[in-house]
């Protein structure tokens, strides 16, 4: 099955194929009734399942379910686009992520989707001006999924954090539509300069486990870089770097790098390095 995560439908196919999902997962494992029932079942919409869990994981004795659960309901009624990309995002997962076969289980497992719809509510309270509140999703984020992305840091549609242990994006960050990245990524600063100070990814960008870009350079769309890499320097469009500090090693190896997910460097490559 392949969708376009950007396509506009008359009908919520994501949300659709969640509910089919969640009902055959029940005839399957009547165990987890509990969870698909509250997570979906008991919902009349994609945003409604994605607040409930919102408030569910990130819920406290300092801030209670129903109050976390207001605040998503309002973020997502004032911009749309909060749970259209979420769309996006299900749907890259899907098709990228080898150990994914149903929609469900990004709603349900998958904390690299969760952590990214979290931050995408965090960021639309930072963009309304409420930055403490903002802030504290944040950390919720971080000590629930170990992903540490700052509010301020703008992040498109289709994206996938695979296994998505200690992520961290910084505020003046930037990352395109179609980005995939693997565990340990850190996009950061190289300093304490207080202005635009963070990498910006182009679309269509993979980056590889434990990969470091740091500092207000730019990766070109298309581009791959390989694990454990540090980028220090703007990268070409259609390329892959490799090394510490990294550099380019060949071209992208093929058209779509965060589609194929291929993170091997081939012979050309190492021919070159």
């Amino acid at each position: 099955m392949s969708v376009n995560p950007n396509a506009v439908h008359s009908v919520d196919f994501v949300w659709e194929q969640t509910v089919e999902e969640a009902r055959a997962l029940l005839r399957e494992e009547p165990l987890l009734g509990g969870l698909v029932h509250g997570s979906i079942l008991h919902h009349s919409s994609l945003e409604a399942a994605l607040a409930y869990r919102f408030a569910q994981k990130l819920s406290s004795n300092e801030m209670s379910e129903q109050v976390l659960r207001e605040i998503a309901d309002g973020a997502m009624a004032a911009d749309p686009e909060i749970a259209m990309a979420a769309r996006g995002d299900v749907v890259a997962i899907f098709e990228r992520d080898p150990a994914c076969h149903r929609f469900i289980q990004a709603l349900l497992y998958f904390k690299g989707f969760q952590a990214v719809t979290a931050y995408r509510i965090g960021h639309w309270l930072w963009r309304t001006g409420r930055k403490d509140l903002a802030y504290y999703v944040q950390m919720r984020v971080s000590e629930r999924f170990g992903v540490d992305i700052h509010p301020g840091a703008r992040i498109g549609r289709g994206i996938m954090i695979d296994h998505a242990h200690s992520i961290v994006i910084g505020e003046t960050a930037v990352v395109g539509n179609n980005v995939s990245m693997l565990h340990s990524v850190t996009l950061g600063g190289t300093g304490k300069e207080d202005d635009d100070r963070h990498p910006k990814i182009e679309d269509g960008v993979l980056i590889g486990a434990g990969a470091k870009v740091l500092g207000n350079i730019r990766v070109g769309h298309c581009s791959r870089i390989a694990a454990g890499s540090v980028v220090l320097e703007d990268i070409p469009p259609k390329k892959t770097v490799a090394g510490v500090p990294a550099r380019v090693v060949g071209e992208a190896g093929c058209a779509q790098p965060s589609v194929m997910m291929d993170q091997l460097i081939g012979v050309r490559g190492s021919d070159d390095g």
